[in-house]
């Protein structure tokens, strides 16, 4: 977990998508850190935090040890914001937990996995960890997936490197390969319209994975949804464009009551 922006100060917090970790909103969080405490968090099984034995990654998971984070952290109401699997998991938490949340940002997420595609994950999840001899060569075999991105490529680096780990004399990627093999999404369209704070869809213009027309269904079960599309950037948005997305988003929690 990071930490930045001064506490006591109005909470956010930031959840990565599948096979990230914290550091993918390294350049977003200080665009909110003088007036929030800001939070990026590490879910289960990636990044520094701890894989969960026996295995348990299903949705309710991910939101009972967000649930968990923000009592101990004495946030009453706060922002969340959650890209990819994060958006999925904060659709959740948001419609499960209403009353804690005072805004939510989606962020390229969808409700929902189709079938098919879980069953892609699954399998990459079944597949051995990739190995590497030095974390220079960790670091240049990382790819994006979706692979296509406009990022910075030092901040590609940046991102890599943060994602690697050496376990057994091999550099390896940190997070929990079961996180894919044994991921259990629920169906989030059942609960959009139990979504009661303010919420803000933002999609990446070239994005495959959030299209427009689910965006459309999502605005039209979502009682008080607006959206923004980010121009240029593909789906890992908050790499491609930072500045804009932050923008985007500093522009809808200034509307906020």
């Amino acid at each position: 977990m990071l930490e930045s922006g001064p506490p006591g100060a109005p909470g956010l917090c930031f959840l990565h998508g599948g096979a990230a970790h914290s550091h993918w909103f390294d350049r977003v969080t200080p665009a909110f850190a003088d007036r929030f405490h800001v939070v990026a968090l590490d879910q289960r099984g990636h990044g520094e935090s701890g894989w969960a034995r026996p295995p348990a990654y299903g949705t309710e998971d991910f939101v009972a040890d967000l649930r968990a984070l923000v009592d101990a952290l004495g946030w009453q109401r706060f922002v969340l914001a959650g890209h990819s699997m994060g958006g999925h998991n904060a659709m959740a938490f948001t419609a499960w937990h209403p009353e804690r949340v005072r805004a939510l940002v989606v962020i390229d997420a969808r409700p929902a996995i189709p079938a098919e595609r879980l069953e892609v994950m699954h399998r990459r999840g079944a597949r051995a960890p990739r190995r590497h001899a030095t974390v220079q060569e960790a670091v240049a075999s990382f790819r994006l997936l979706p692979r296509e991105t406009a990022a910075d490529p030092a901040l590609l680096a940046h991102i890599a490197r943060a994602g690697v780990v050496e376990r057994d004399g091999r550099w390896v990627a940190r997070f929990d390969p079961d996180t894919n093999r044994l991921r259990r999404p629920t169906d989030g369209w059942r609960l959009l319209d139990r979504i009661s704070a303010p919420t803000l869809v933002v999609r990446a213009e070239r994005s495959p994975v959030l299209p427009p027309d689910m965006v459309e269904r999502m605005l039209g079960l979502i009682p008080h949804a607006v959206f923004v599309e980010i121009p240029g950037a593909y789906h890992h948005l908050v790499l491609d464009a930072p500045e804009a997305f932050s923008a985007a988003v500093d522009g809808f929690l200034k509307t906020l009551p």
